[in-house]
């Protein structure tokens, strides 16, 4: 993944849940990081979207991030190691974010913190509603 240092900053920032910086992604020639933040949300025409227009990578990131190891072992065999470090990291693997917070380029670390913002708040949420199913 190839994006000048600004664009990942404000995919970052996209990600964070601002709309603003997410709707200019999205016009101005970088529709799958736009859509990657809907995705990230389980949006099911977000997902179809990325697999569609071939950035399976993107939807592969997502899917290991969400704990499928299918997904893993794909990023591993497709040589998109940097995203499998990003989605381990974004799944709460602390060794993971260490590396990736040793990088030369620092804000693929800051990307893998918005996604795991992101991530385990849906998680709570969730948890929230099956207890809630529950009691």
């Amino acid at each position: 993944m190839t994006y000048p240092i600004k664009i990942i900053i404000a995919w970052g920032e996209a990600i964070s849940g601002n709309e603003k910086i997410r709707d200019w992604l999205l016009n101005n020639g970088y529709p799958e990081l736009a859509t990657f933040c809907y995705a990230l949300r389980n949006k099911t025409d977000a997902r179809n979207w990325l697999m569609e227009h071939k950035f399976q990578h993107l939807m592969a990131l997502i899917s290991a991030i969400e704990g499928e190891e299918r997904a893993r072992k794909w990023l591993h065999q497709h040589n998109f190691k940097l995203l499998l470090l990003m989605a381990l990291a974004a799944d709460n693997d602390a060794f993971a974010m260490k590396k990736l917070r040793e990088l030369p380029e620092k804000e693929w670390a800051l990307i893998a913190e918005r996604i795991q913002i992101v991530k385990n708040n849906i998680e709570r949420d969730n948890n929230d509603i099956h207890q809630i199913s529950k009691d």
